[in-house]
């Protein structure tokens, strides 16, 4: 077949798409800094799996060759962003194009599978389900039907992100790849021949199922934290942990929307009822989305993050009721990094820098002076806003938290 004779003319197509690419981009590029190794060792996977994982990290699959997935969701920080000094700083990163911006921080990639399709809950009077801080990759789609992999599809065609021209191009890399072999094992004989364009969906679904068949693996979702082997009875908690499970589970009203109760399918506690809140969140001024330009940004500097809402205008959904609300994300490696001086951040715009700020966010943000709301229609003041929480308590609950870290032993 065509590509699988990998012909001269496809590689010298290959070669000119690529240089095409790299002279209309406006700027030099540059790489994000990973703090950490990129391909940990783990248990054997699947087939699909392992094919899910060499797409999943491969940078060729940039416009700019130098960004993959796992640049923005890198393992050993529980699959978000990992640049301690982007994080401490802007909190979103840059795309294959080094000058162009997302608006949001990246979203784990971990425990995502569990998420189910979005979907309106009449007698709660709430959404839930989807992929993205938005809920855009809703799992609507006939062709996919899976959150998950409709959300994989597409970083690679977003111009902020990794900026590929079109699917086909993305094919064709993957293709040309070292673990074409792999892909053609898993997908039968003659899967990568798509020369006819009505291959290309086809071929770019498999791409996007086998990406989501690897952050379905258990090297994704392994639950081997503390509070895992806690559960199990294999190890206890410290007092301070105890305490802060307690009050997680009570006085801090934590478990409301991050549910500490065993996932629908028989998992470990997901600690998220993938649920949409506002839960008041300041802007992130230190957001280069707000500085991009007209063609990117036509609100600048005023432009607000509608979330949920947002999406659902666009999707010609009622939305007035959701908007500024963002997905509830997993407490899962809340707290996972290298090491201690790594920072990470928190809420869908990275405005907090560590737990305890945040913690004490949900605790005092309406008693104590902080900056206005982004959106405040719609704020929850149910559940968290006045807790009453002391300083040590505040403590507990990030000491329960940072249990929830993937890779414990004792």
């Amino acid at each position: 077949m065509f590509l699988k004779k990998r012909s001269n003319l496809l590689k010298s197509l290959i070669v000119l798409s690529s240089l095409v690419i790299l002279l209309f981009q406006t700027s030099p590029v540059m790489a994000v800094k990973v703090t950490a190794n990129e391909k940990p060792a783990t248990a054997a996977l699947k087939p699909i799996e392992q094919l899910g994982k060499d797409i999943f990290f491969d940078k060729n699959l940039s416009s700019n060759g130098m960004m993959s997935c796992a640049t923005c969701h890198t393992p050993e920080v529980g699959f978000v962003g990992p640049d301690s000094d982007i994080n401490a700083t802007s909190a979103v990163y840059p795309g294959a194009v080094h000058t162009r911006f997302g608006n949001r921080k990246p979203p784990t990639a971990a425990y995502g599978g569990y998420s189910p399709i979005l979907s309106y809950n009449e007698e709660e009077e709430s959404w839930s389900g989807g992929m993205f801080w938005d809920g855009r990759a809703t799992g609507w789609t006939t062709t996919l039907a899976d959150p998950l992999a409709e959300q994989s599809q597409g970083p690679f065609l977003n111009p902020l992100e990794m900026n590929m021209p079109n699917a086909k191009l993305v094919c064709i890399r993957v293709a040309q790849s070292d673990y074409a072999k792999l892909f053609e094992q898993v997908w039968g004989k003659g899967s990568l021949d798509f020369i006819k364009d009505k291959d290309i969906d086809l071929f770019y679904k498999r791409i996007a199922q086998s990406i989501a068949a690897y952050e379905r693996s258990a090297e994704v979702n392994p639950f081997t934290s503390k509070y895992d082997a806690y559960l199990k009875g294999d190890v206890g908690l410290s007092p301070k942990e105890e305490e802060g499970l307690k009050l997680f589970e009570g006085k801090g009203k934590c478990s409301a929307c991050h549910i500490s109760e065993s996932g629908s399918k028989g998992s470990p506690p997901l600690f998220t009822d993938f649920t949409y809140d506002n839960l008041g969140l300041p802007k992130n001024p230190g957001n280069p989305y707000y500085s991009m330009p007209k063609n990117w940004n036509p609100d600048g500097k005023s432009w607000v993050d509608y979330g949920l809402g947002g999406f659902l205008k666009k999707a010609g959904k009622p939305y007035q009721s959701e908007l500024g609300k963002f997905k509830v994300p997993t407490l899962r490696n809340v707290d996972l990094r290298p090491n201690s001086k790594v920072v990470k951040v928190y809420g869908h715009n990275g405005y907090f820098k560590s737990l305890k700020e945040i913690v004490h966010f949900y605790n005092t943000r309406d008693v104590e002076k902080w900056p206005v709301p982004e959106y405040a229609e719609t704020m929850n003041t149910d559940e968290l806003g006045n807790l009453r929480l002391t300083d040590p308590e505040e403590d507990a609950i990030v000491a329960f938290m940072k249990t929830l870290s993937d890779g414990y032993s004792q």
